[in-house]
């Protein structure tokens, strides 16, 4: 059937967003209204006429609840075929009334785990009946309209209307409806594999999520694009920043912006520090006792590079830094609040794109990531390693402090750096980054080259990385690779260790004059 009348109606629901005025609308269109436990009491109260489900089945609701809708005389009412005359005979036969349209959304099961609500509770949270009556209409979606959306309500009432819901429209709310199930049915597979049971990698992945946004294209104007956030609320992180002003954002914007935002949260509870990324690499990283002092760090590492770039920054933005900021074209901006000063300046740029964040993501927190190969996924716990006490000087000669704090910071920064990857830092400022090179010691002269070529630019009697700390993101397979980072006027190294030729390297190091010190922690990020 094309067209398919809307004479009774089943209604269910937790989220009773909209569903009064949906059932006073569907009583005027004279459709008999029936109902379970708390939706019926909603619907009554609003005045409207409803039959009990139990009236229906002849049964009581019963077990707290858990036994109301599992009845032949709810799922023949959905699954009969109405042009079989087999099915039709059975019907009849049993009293079994045709349902024609279901509206159901189930039991707050995402919400119930993301409040912190114990294992009794969440359980009891879990919903049968609901995604049983969803699929059951779903699969008769030929004569069944379902809807699970309030999204959707007015819709299905403008056929209703008009004499009957579509195929078509029958057809895309069945497959919502399919859609919704599993994704419900995946959030409790994820929190029993990785919340209950603490099993990180479960002999099936499933992965609830739900589409945000659609995107222009992907990272090339002929790739589809999408952005798809998880179902469980409370997710922090780009996908959920507030986005004030600028165009609308791209693939490769949200990609860029991750990355910034990923780096600069490695500085949450530190000074204000501002992270400029291109390509999802950072391109220049600086920390000071104001964000603009940082900007100015932070752009003079590579001035070019920024042109274009995506900028993050760890405190509540001002007017002062946002003037900064705004001197270039600037792709993003992302931050954790910016006050009206700052957004007085960025509404001048109309194509800028602020995001606000809130507070910042925990740079130590657990979770997974995913990538897709051909054929497959690949899956791996986030590189979530800080700083501890695993530091080991490996040279004669010990790091100054001013060289410890500058390995360290070059360490955080080499954490985001695309492999291989090359940190000079200075003076709570990165100096130079060579990223992405297929050896390390194209990386180390890659950065010390743009370094010299940022002290041409600048005037500066000497490159920043003379006196700086050079942080490789795994350890030196060879000499060469620090050799080329003490001519460019590093003195102090930091690197995982762990080469067979560690004692070269040592060596090598120890006569150059440079400090260096082992942290036992690779960082390799392709």
């Amino acid at each position: 059937m094309t067209t398919v009348p809307i004479t009774r109606a089943l209604l269910s629901v937790s989220d009773k967003t909209g569903v009064v005025d949906l059932a006073r609308s569907l009583a005027a269109a004279g459709v008999e209204l029936v109902s379970t436990g708390g939706t019926a009491a909603a619907l009554r109260a609003a005045g409207l006429a409803v039959s009990d489900v139990a009236e229906l089945t002849g049964f009581p609701e019963m077990m707290d609840g858990r036994v109301k809708t599992l009845h032949p005389r709810v799922h023949g009412a959905l699954l009969g075929v109405r042009d079989d005359p087999a099915h039709a005979a059975a019907m009849e036969e049993h009293g079994i009334g045709a349902i024609d349209l279901v509206v159901v959304n189930l039991y707050p099961f995402t919400d119930t785990v993301a409040r912190g609500a114990d294992r009794e509770t969440v359980i009891e949270n879990i919903d049968i009946g609901g995604p049983s009556m969803l699929r059951s209409a779903a699969k008769n979606h030929a004569f069944v309209t379902v809807l699970t959306d309030p999204a959707d309500y007015a819709g299905v009432l403008a056929g209703v209307a008009s004499g009957g819901t579509s195929l078509d429209t029958r057809k895309r709310l069945a497959a919502k409806a399919f859609a919704a199930t599993a994704a419900y049915d995946a959030a409790i597979a994820s929190w029993f594999a990785f919340a209950d049971q603490r099993e990180m990698f479960p002999e099936r992945q499933s992965i609830p999520v739900r589409r945000a946004t659609s995107l222009r294209y992907g990272e090339n104007p002929h790739q589809a694009a999408a952005l798809y956030v998880p179902d469980f609320p409370g997710a922090r992180g780009i996908a959920q920043a507030e986005q004030v002003q600028g165009k609308e954002l791209s693939y490769n914007n949200l990609n860029d912006a991750d990355a910034a935002l990923e780096l600069v949260a490695e500085f949450r509870d530190g000074p204000p520090t501002v992270v400029i990324v291109k390509h999802a690499n950072p391109c220049g990283v600086a920390s000071a006792e104001m964000l603009v002092e940082a900007y100015r760090n932070a752009f003079a590492c590579d001035s070019v590079s920024a042109f274009g770039g995506i900028v993050a920054v760890n405190r509540a933005l001002d007017g002062q830094a946002a003037e900064a900021i705004a001197g270039i074209f600037t792709e993003v901006v992302v931050a954790p609040e910016a006050d009206a000063d700052a957004r007085a300046v960025f509404a001048r740029k109309k194509n800028l794109r602020l995001l606000l964040t809130g507070a910042l993501p925990d740079a130590a927190r657990g979770g997974l990531m995913l990538r897709s190969i051909a054929g497959g996924v690949l899956f791996q716990s986030r590189d979530a390693a800080v700083f501890g006490d695993e530091l080991r000087v490996v040279t004669k000669r010990a790091p100054t402090e001013q060289e410890l704090a500058d390995c360290r910071f070059a360490w955080t920064v080499a954490k985001h750096v695309k492999s291989n990857a090359i940190v000079y830092a200075k003076g709570g400022a990165t100096a130079g980054i060579g990223a992405g090179q297929m050896n390390r010691l194209e990386s180390a002269r890659i950065a010390a080259w743009k370094a010299k070529d940022a002290a041409d630019k600048a005037g500066w009697a000497e490159p920043r990385t003379v006196g700086s700390a050079v942080a490789s993101d795994a350890f030196f397979p060879f000499a060469d690779g620090l050799l080329a980072a003490a001519e460019a006027g590093a003195t102090a190294v930091i690197q995982p260790g762990g080469s067979i030729r560690d004692d070269e390297v040592i060596a090598a190091a120890d006569a150059a004059g440079l400090a260096m010190v082992f942290t036992g922690v690779r960082h390799f990020r392709h």
